[in-house]
């Protein structure tokens, strides 16, 4: 863009303005005949001649209002406007596992939960991020993906099924078959074991693929850690088996007032932050914001490449302009010579 364009392009519509003013005015001593007619001055008195007067007046207003800004779009547009834009090939390769417990403790707060994560996912900008939920056997919501479309829309899908109160003495037939086909592949009927955290945990460290790929891997697990049963893995055994895959493992806890154990929450405390995640409480405001600031604090691996200044023409900003001022210019002239 050339800003220096717009004065210097105002300057000369003015100057052409003032020229064509002065040029319809008569040299002195040159003027042309006028013709007197007597008893005529009562004529400025009536009522019609009043009112064309006035519109002459204020369509002449107009016009000049429409050359002004006629006069701008023409100067802004022969400064050239453009968007220039920085973009570099650059792909960031952190990925990011949401790992959900939805057991029979957990259902009445997973969809607040669900939530806090598509606020972390607002965040996000590159990050490949994928869901897996579990109770004694678990299921990939969706795999590691870039697509926020979909996530956006598998995760409102998430809140609204989980959105159900299991205390209620009147089911809504929609929610519960909602709900029952969320959960559907987290629960092994042969299996009296329930809230298996290991084995989620577990099952959530092996879902990052590219395994010899350099990137960022963090999980983000949900849960309020009462186990019911006997897991594969113990939660201890399952984040020695996230670290070893270079996975860092947050935590958030989370426990119904009746339900809480303060050994389990210490636990999982305790495994979280000696393996250097961090560990919130579920309703803890700075959850989302210590978490998204972490994930970014990480290394993440980025491709080398260029910046790119990309400019884009944007005479589309002003022709509009152009064309209303053009219109308002010769729609009054042509008004007022009728």
């Amino acid at each position: 863009m050339s800003p220096w364009l717009v004065p210097l392009v105002l300057a000369a519509v003015a100057a052409a303005a003032v020229a064509g003013w002065l040029g319809r005015r008569p040299a002195r001593g040159a003027g042309r005949a006028v013709t007197w007619v007597a008893n005529s001055a009562y004529l400025r008195a009536l009522p019609g001649y009043a009112r064309r007067l006035r519109v002459l007046r204020g369509g002449l207003a107009v016009a000049a209002a429409g050359l002004v800004l006629a006069a701008v779009a023409t100067a802004a547009l022969s400064a050239r406007p453009v968007d220039r834009d920085v973009r570099s090939e650059i792909l960031a390769t952190r990925d990011i596992v949401l790992c959900l417990d939805v057991s029979g403790s957990m259902i009445e707060l997973d969809s607040e939960i669900v939530r806090t994560f598509g606020r972390l996912v607002d965040s996000f900008e590159g990050e490949r991020i994928a869901l897996s939920v579990w109770n004694n056997t678990s299921r990939t919501v969706f795999p590691l993906t870039d697509d926020y479309a979909l996530v956006e829309e598998e995760l409102d899908a998430a809140a609204t099924a989980l959105d159900f109160d299991l205390d209620s003495w009147v089911y809504d037939p929609e929610a519960l078959a909602r709900l029952e086909g969320f959960l559907t592949g987290t629960v092994s009927l042969d299996n009296e074991s329930s809230s298996l955290v290991g084995d989620g945990l577990a099952s959530c460290a092996l879902a990052f693929d590219e395994a010899e790929t350099d990137r960022s891997r963090s999980i983000i697990l949900a849960t309020d850690n009462l186990v019911l049963g006997t897991p594969i893995y113990s939660l201890l055994e399952a984040h020695d088996l996230a670290s070893e895959r270079d996975v860092t493992v947050h935590a958030l806890y989370a426990s119904l007032d009746d339900a809480g154990s303060d050994v389990a929450r210490d636990e999982l405390e305790a495994v979280t932050t000696g393996g250097g995640g961090l560990f919130f409480e579920a309703d803890d405001p700075s959850a989302v914001d210590g978490i998204i600031a972490d994930i970014t604090a990480q290394q993440a691996v980025d491709l080398d490449a260029d910046p790119e200044v990309v400019v884009t023409d944007r005479p589309d900003r002003w022709y509009g302009w152009l064309v209303a001022g053009l219109l308002v210019l010769l729609g009054v002239l042509w008004r007022v010579r009728a």
